[in-house]
């Protein structure tokens, strides 16, 4: 029972966001209670402990380490659902940090660095993130990048992650800036 519930719910999901779940029914086939326990974790991040636009931007950082295309749209797909306007998706996509904002830009700036493990740049970063929103957003942002590497790594573990592609913000069409894995 619990493997039908779940896979309508997949059918739905694929349906309203125009993605190939295909990873996650390998998931679902192999174990419901670890497709349970997995999809918990992109839930982790508490919304409201830190603005949305860092939080994404954060996520999305995270995410495009991660893969170059249908994961990458579906965050900003996301992201754009949550409220996060065009102007700064599009930014966070090509890398503009002057073009995000100063919220997007510090959570943007803070991912990469800890994503690169560059550690000088990172300290300094946290502190400002904790002097803001305070741990429990510097927790939020944390999990936001957890979440954004999650899916596209198990997808790409589980033989999904083949393609590479545009992404679209607001009905216009872009090449996403490519971070250094």
């Amino acid at each position: 029972m619990l493997r039908y519930l779940l896979s309508r719910w997949l059918d739905r999901f694929e349906r309203e966001n125009s993605y190939d779940a295909a990873y996650m029914r390998d998931l679902l086939r192999a174990n419901p209670w670890s497709f349970v326990k997995f999809g918990l974790g992109a839930a982790a991040p508490d919304r409201r402990a830190a603005p949305i636009e860092a939080l994404f931007a954060a996520g999305v950082a995270a995410t495009l380490q991660e893969d170059c295309g249908p994961c990458v749209q579906i965050s900003v797909d996301i992201a754009a659902r949550a409220g996060v306007r065009p102007e700064i998706l599009r930014a966070v996509l090509a890398g503009d940090e002057a073009a995000m904002g100063e919220t997007a830009a510090l959570a943007w700036r803070f991912a990469r660095a800890s994503l690169g493990r560059n550690m000088s740049a990172c300290d300094p970063l946290r502190e400002e993130v904790r002097r803001r929103w305070g741990e429990a957003g510097l927790a939020a942002i944390a999990l936001s990048m957890v979440g954004g590497r999650m899916y596209p790594t198990l997808k790409y573990a589980l033989g999904h992650g083949l393609t590479c592609s545009q992404v679209r913000v607001a009905g216009e069409t872009l090449k996403p800036l490519r971070l250094a894995a």
